[in-house]
């Protein structure tokens, strides 16, 4: 086992795998930019090591530095929680390299599915479906055009090193297309230094359903479930849950063998998600996978009660799984227990997402049975402006679907924060809605109802 992990992130996801460290008597050190100096995580770590300037570019996403970092302090292990490095090939191929520990899948897996054009092709090689479409990069406008032609309108052209709806446009013409193509070309290469993009057939109204996928070095690959996500703004998660209501056992099963298949596509080791769109008529389709613990990763916690940060380090470390028995054939790693649901609650304006950078003068923090809240805010702490908006996680699990919905709700009217906006009025809105209560959503719900719902 590792005798020090480095923790190259911040915030709630660095707060959450210090935690994980702490149960397993492992030592830790907390990297943070000048402007996260007071942060609850450099205050929780064993050692803690500044690394640059506020702007990520300088400090979370300078490999030198935290290389350096590791170095210095004697660590053996670096986990890189969510965002920033997290899926960076090259920092994992360069930790290995000089001796340090990379606490996730091989560079290879997180290359080969990073690459969306590449993880198409991968996934279809074991008969996984996915979205008709261009089998890879388009080289022109042309090129999409005729790819549209083939499929059928409307049309969504993505990213090929995409995320988090970036460098993704719909359309539903030539005329459209023409625009589109040259939109998500450029935001691509802003955002991610590649303008490649491809295109797929646009689904009318599907579900956002995501596995928990989890492999070790011995070969052992299994999934925890799914988690439904289909609640989004412009392609970012505002609610997940698990199970989700529009899976029978059987499509359950399925899409589950479908998601271990292309985790065993890749050797994949460590914690992953397999992300797949459910059309209304039953039928999936593999949409990108994420070689990294995700944001919402409490929700499958909750569902299971097993900590999948701490497996994250143990499988690192070349310990086998310890999720079993594994039933015959269906690849599952656990009977899941209960329903639970994960809030994100954003430093924004619930009604215009602005963000709501600044001090919180007040916090209360929710508690009582089934409840759990994971965050590294506190009273006083100044938000700063250069980072994500999320500020907590309220996740909430019951006996059924009903209950945790109840739990939400008295969880969400207890949680306090004063001194900047957050998105806690919009969550119980939406607990509100008929809709949600009774699972009837698709990935284009919110978006309509943000617009033919006045707010209060």
């Amino acid at each position: 086992m590792f005798q020090k992990i480095l923790v190259a992130n911040r915030g709630e996801i660095a707060l959450r795998v210090i935690a994980a460290c702490k149960e397993l008597s492992i030592a830790t050190v907390a990297v943070h930019s000048e402007a996260d100096r007071d942060s609850l995580h450099v205050r929780a770590a064993d050692e803690s090591v500044c690394i640059g300037p506020a702007a990520p570019s300088g400090s979370y996403l300078n490999i030198t530095s935290l290389v350096a970092a590791a170095e210095i302090t004697g660590a053996d292990a670096v986990h890189p929680g969510y965002g920033f490095l997290a899926e960076n090939a090259h920092f994992a191929e360069i930790l290995e390299e000089v001796g340090l520990k990379w606490i996730g899948p091989s560079p290879d897996a997180i290359r080969r599915m990073g690459d969306k054009a590449v993880a198409k092709a991968t996934v279809k090689k074991v008969g996984v479906p996915t979205v008709p479409g261009s089998p890879g990069p388009l080289d022109s406008i042309e090129d999409a055009m005729n790819f549209a032609e083939g499929v059928g309108y409307p049309v969504l052209l993505k990213a090929v090193a995409g995320g988090g709806g970036r460098g993704m446009r719909v359309a539903r013409s030539d005329k459209e297309l023409a625009a589109a193509f040259d939109l998500a070309t450029s935001e691509a290469e802003r955002a991610f230094g590649n303008g490649s993009v491809y295109l797929e057939k646009y689904l009318a109204e599907p579900r956002h359903i995501e596995f928990q996928i989890f492999g070790d070095r011995a070969g052992r690959i299994v999934h925890l479930g799914e988690r439904e996500c289909s609640l989004q703004r412009r392609h970012q998660k505002v609610l997940e849950e698990s199970p989700s209501r529009a899976l029978s056992d059987a499509l359950r099963a399925k899409m589950g063998a479908a998601a271990v298949a292309v985790a065993k596509a890749v050797d994949y080791v460590g914690a992953g998600t397999v992300e797949f769109l459910l059309d209304d008529d039953g039928s999936f389709y593999f949409m990108e996978m994420n070689t990294r613990i995700q944001v919402e990763h409490p929700v499958t916690e909750m569902v299971t009660g097993f900590d999948l940060v701490k497996e994250q380090i143990r499988v690192a470390a070349g310990e086998p799984l310890s999720f079993g028995p594994t039933p015959p054939g269906d690849g599952l790693g656990w009977r899941p227990q209960g329903h639970a649901i994960e809030f994100r609650i954003n430093a924004e304006d619930p009604v215009t997402f602005a963000p709501s950078p600044g001090t919180i003068t007040t916090l209360h923090l929710p508690g009582g049975p089934g409840v759990r809240v994971d965050t590294a805010a506190y009273s006083g702490w100044k938000i700063p402006p250069y980072y994500d908006s999320l500020i907590a996680k309220l996740i909430v699990h019951g006996r059924d679907r009903e209950e945790a919905l109840s739990r939400g709700r008295r969880a969400l009217e207890l949680f306090i924060v004063e001194g900047v906006k957050t998105t806690i009025p919009l969550h119980l809105r939406l607990l509100d809605d008929p809709d949600v209560r009774r699972g009837r959503v698709s990935t284009k719900w919110l978006e309509r109802w943000l617009k033919n719902v006045p707010p209060r």
